[in-house]
């Protein structure tokens, strides 16, 4: 699809992704470890995707001085040097140290890995491109997010540290390898301030809806990947929910592509964000029970990960249109904004509401926040529906000039 350069991204996304998706569980349980409460558990997380959404603030400066695959392989070496140095101390503020310089490495390798798939797949297959690339960010989330708690419970921290660290180094020189045009990424920042000059609505704002729609959703997501395993009584019902949920998210990412690709895009935001709510209603009815709690949470990881995985594609597809041809560093950076620091968000929420009203009443409350933002998934589907019948030349029926349907 992208040739031999397209495969290195996979293969280097797939490494980086590898060191991500394990921690996510793994250091709040070794916050836990080092005694700290429900609210510095959940700051691990919160504290990496701060930094994370921090760094991507800055990426026009960034991608003034850098190109794309640079920005590639020095966030694949910030995100994984730095998590050999856990095992040192479970202290709280070591960890959140650790988890600070990570951050900073991570938002680089999202927002660049996302930026050169626009870069390297032509844009009629791209939904598919997409897809693919959904592929190898999700299954390390399918294999390692899982992996890593169970690697943890029986083979302790420091394996998985050292196993999670190697994976992102060892990506950087498959980084390297990829052939993509070397100036530097400031010529794009340049012509992404004149696309949303020239685009409808003018600067980002045509790309709030989805934003919005996508860091509502990563909120549950990042409650539930620092909270199930504490959640759940049974210590094997953790990592099977969340290999569930990480692998329906796979599918559901390529499925998505390829309505993306042959129907049109945004027809899956409505079930992705009904989806999402469901499961996460689910997850708060498997907290709060005994003996069904491992069947509930399974069900409740299938349904959410597959409307989290289209939610995922039809959101970043979306943006990628509305950008328009130059404006695919901007897209790219406000999707992986939105689901870093909805993540973030979510894993801090989830921590201190449950001090209040448990883990199970958070989790309820992720899905009722999910509900509320239905309506403008249904803003936005019916957006691009008409978006499409423009593009093929039928009437804009209603359309406006502007951005005020979204």
């Amino acid at each position: 699809m992208g040739g031999r350069s397209f495969l290195l991204l996979l293969a280097a996304t797939f490494g980086t992704f590898s060191n991500y998706a394990p921690l996510l569980s793994v250091t709040p349980l070794w916050s836990a470890e080092g005694g700290s409460g429900f609210t510095g558990v959940g700051a691990a997380t919160g504290v990496t995707m701060a930094t994370t959404v921090g760094v991507q603030l800055c990426m026009r400066r960034l991608f003034a001085r850098f190109t794309l695959r640079q920005i590639l392989i020095q966030g694949a070496l910030l995100l994984g040097l730095p998590t050999f140095a856990y095992p040192v101390s479970a202290d709280l503020a070591w960890v959140l140290t650790i988890c600070a310089v990570r951050g900073v490495g991570f938002g680089m390798v999202a927002v660049a890995g996302s930026a050169l798939v626009a870069e390297l797949v032509p844009a009629e297959r791209r939904g598919r491109g997409v897809g693919l690339y959904g592929i190898a960010v999700g299954l390390p989330q399918v294999l390692c997010l899982p992996l890593g708690v169970w690697g943890a419970q029986h083979f302790g921290f420091t394996a998985v540290f050292v196993a999670a660290g190697a994976l992102s180094v060892l990506a950087a020189p498959l980084a390297a390898g990829i052939s993509v045009r070397e100036d530097p990424a400031g010529t794009q920042a340049r012509a992404d301030d004149a696309a949303g000059e020239k685009s409808e609505g003018g600067g980002s704002s045509h790309l709030a809806g989805p934003f919005v729609l996508l860091i509502v959703a990563a909120c549950a997501l990042g409650g539930v990947t620092s909270f199930l395993p504490l959640a759940l009584e049974r210590p094997s019902a953790a990592p099977w929910a969340l290999f569930l949920l990480s692998a329906a998210a796979v599918a559901g990412r390529w499925a998505a592509g390829v309505v993306n690709d042959r129907v049109g895009l945004g027809r899956l935001l409505v079930p992705g964000m009904l989806a999402c709510a469901v499961g996460m209603g689910g997850f708060g009815a498997a907290a709060a029970l005994d003996g069904g709690a491992v069947l509930v949470a399974a069900l409740a990881a299938t349904v959410y990960g597959a409307g989290f995985g289209a939610l995922q594609n039809d959101t970043l597809v979306v943006m990628f249109r509305r950008a328009r041809q130059g404006g695919h560093g901007r897209a790219s950076t406000l999707w992986n904004m939105a689901y870093d620091a909805g993540t973030g968000i979510g894993a801090l929420a989830v921590g201190v509401c449950s001090q209040l009203i448990g883990l199970d009443g958070a989790f309820t409350g992720c899905a009722v926040l999910i509900l509320l933002a239905v309506h403008l998934a249904l803003r936005n589907a019916r957006f691009e529906r008409r978006a499409d019948r423009a593009a093929a030349g039928e009437p804009r029926k209603g359309m406006g000039q502007g951005t005020e349907d979204i």
